[in-house]
């Protein structure tokens, strides 16, 4: 039987585990799960159900989990279907929902009661969440999509799940200055592997979220021995830490040092970083 499995990507613990991983793991009890979708804007997934302890990540809006187990205690424990990433969260901010249509592509946009800016909003949705539009309205001429319970979204803040931009890096810079939050995975704040799985996904890039996860499976590995060689769009790792090449001699990458998403130059930052616990260099690699 296998023992080393990553408690972040794998649903498997000595007591409970996926019913797929019977005969692979030694578990008490092997469970299907059941399908939700978060219904909170965003939602802390946590590595134990504790409020002391840091967050690993989030799940957006719309995002599908499977749900392994719940507790009396309001704490549920699955595995997001975006990136498959498995935690601990609250069973109060997910539900069950109708099947995604639609993408948030701007930074951040209001949900609505109803098609009418005017009134008080009920969410902000962070770039990456997942709505599902029932139909359209239009209010003194801007266009709303209506979701199944009448609530509603700014339409063109919306592109459906197959839409494609063919310069993802452009979604990254659109959240320059962005607050750093580890764990953090939104335009109301994120770490530098969310800023990388963010952005490439409006290109139809799915990453992993970790940056170790990303420096051993993104793209392509390249050589970064010279460093004025990486394009736009390549990314630069160090232990425990990514950024996204920009243009010559520039880093932009959400990062401790500034608190915020930040350009920074790179023979700079490279220098700078070196002086850290994270070191040299460890890798390059190239998105498809």
């Amino acid at each position: 039987m296998q023992t080393n499995f990553d408690r972040r990507r794998h649903p498997v613990r000595m007591d409970l585990a996926a019913k797929s991983y019977e005969g692979q793991v030694a578990a008490d009890r092997f469970v299907e799960g059941e399908k939700y979708r978060v219904s909170a804007d965003r939602l802390e997934f946590r590595p134990q159900p504790r409020q002391d302890i840091s967050i690993d990540t989030e799940g957006l809006f719309g995002e599908k989990i499977t749900v392994y187990e719940q507790t009396p205690e309001g704490w549920a424990w699955g595995q997001l279907e975006t990136d498959g990433y498995v935690g601990w969260f609250s069973s109060d901010a997910i539900q069950k929902a109708e099947k995604p249509t639609h993408r948030v592509t701007a930074l951040r946009t209001f949900l609505y009661p109803a098609p009418e800016l005017k009134m008080p909003p009920l969410s902000l949705l962070s770039i990456g969440s997942l709505v599902s539009v029932a139909g359209e309205a239009e209010t003194r001429g801007l266009q709303y999509a209506v979701l199944a319970d009448g609530s509603a979204i700014v339409a063109k803040h919306l592109v459906p799940l197959g839409h494609t931009d063919a310069d993802w890096v452009a979604s990254a810079e659109a959240l320059l200055g962005t607050p750093y939050l580890w764990g953090g995975r939104s335009s109301l704040g994120l770490d530098c592997s969310a800023l990388v799985q963010l952005a490439a996904q409006t290109g139809g890039i799915l990453l992993p979220r970790d940056s170790d996860m990303q420096e051993a499976e993104a793209g392509t590995e390249i050589p970064f021995d010279n460093v004025s060689s990486l394009i736009r769009g390549d990314l630069l790792f160090w232990k425990g830490h990514v950024g996204i090449i920009t243009a010559p001699n520039q880093l932009l990458h959400a990062n401790g040092h500034t608190m915020t998403v930040a350009y920074e130059e790179l023979d700079k930052a490279v220098a700078r970083i070196a002086a850290t616990e994270w070191g040299a260099i460890t890798k390059a690699r190239r998105l498809g």
